[in-house]
C-alpha cells in the first residue's frame, strides 16, 4: 500500500478521534461545574447522589462504561440498536466520564478560594451569583488550568478506547493496517499523529493560561 494511502486512512481516523475530543470537551467543561456544584451541595440527597456518580465514573474503566451505555438499552429494556447508535454512545460516555473528573477538578479550585473573597463581595453588593460568575469563577479557572490540561491530554489518548463499540478512530485503524501491512509504519504515523494533536493541545492550554495571569 502506497504512503499516500496509508495516510489518508489514518486521516479518516483522525477525524473520528477528534470528533470524539471536540464533543467531549464541549460538553464535559460545562457538564462538570454542574456535577461539582451537586458535589458540594447543601442538600445531603443530592450531595451524596453525585458523590456517587463520580465515584462510579472513576471507579470503573471507561472502556466498561461504553460497553455498559452501548449494550444497556438492547439487555435492559429490549430496544435494538440502531447503526449511528454507536456514535450517540461513545458521546454519552465519554462526556459523563470526563464530566466526573473535570467536576472533582473544579471543586478543589472553588474549595480552595479564601472565604474572605465572599465576604468582600458581599459587602460591595455583589450577589451570590455575581461573586462568582465575576470574582470566583475567573480566579478558579487560572488556578485549575494546568489540571484541566493534563486531563484534555489524557482525552486525546483515551479517544482510542471507541473501538469498544466498533468505533473506527486512528487507532483502530492504525492497527488494522499495521495487520493487512505486516508492518510497524502504520503504528509509528499514529504515534506522530497523536504527540502532534497532543503538542498543539498543550500549546492552546499554554496560551490560555498566559493569557489568565492578570487574575494571580
Amino acid at each position: 500500500m502506497a504512503i499516500s494511502v496509508m495516510l489518508g486512512k489514518l486521516m479518516e481516523g483522525m477525524g473520528v478521534s477528534l470528533a470524539i475530543f471536540v464533543v467531549t470537551l464541549l460538553f464535559s467543561l460545562p457538564l462538570g461545574l454542574l456535577v461539582s456544584f451537586g458535589r458540594m451541595s447543601k442538600n445531603p440527597v443530592i450531595r451524596i447522589f453525585f458523590k456517587l456518580y463520580i465515584s462510579i465514573m472513576r471507579g470503573t474503566p471507561l472502556m466498561l462504561q461504553l460497553m455498559v451505555i452501548y449494550f444497556g438499552p438492547y439487555y435492559i429494556f429490549g430496544i435494538q440498536n440502531t447503526p449511528t447508535w454507536k456514535y450517540g454512545a461513545t458521546a454519552v460516555g465519554f462526556v459523563l466520564n470526563y464530566a466526573a473528573y473535570f467536576a472533582e477538578i473544579y471543586r478543589g479550585g472553588i474549595e480552595s478560594m479564601p472565604q474572605g473573597q465572599y465576604e468582600a463581595a458581599r459587602i460591595l453588593g455583589y450577589t451570590k451569583s455575581q461573586t462568582f460568575m465575576r470574582i470566583i469563577l475567573p480566579q478558579v479557572m487560572k488556578r485549575i488550568m494546568p489540571s484541566v490540561t493534563n486531563e484534555t491530554i489524557t482525552l486525546v489518548k483515551d479517544t482510542s478506547l471507541a473501538f469498544t463499540i466498533g468505533i473506527l478512530e486512528m487507532f483502530t485503524v492504525a492497527k488494522a493496517l499495521a495487520s493487512s501491512q505486516a508492518n510497524m509504519i502504520p503504528y509509528v504515523f499514529a504515534g506522530i499523529f497523536y504527540y502532534i494533536l497532543n503538542f498543539v493541545v498543550a500549546f492552546v492550554m499554554e496560551r490560555i493560561e498566559n493569557k489568565m495571569n492578570y487574575y494571580r
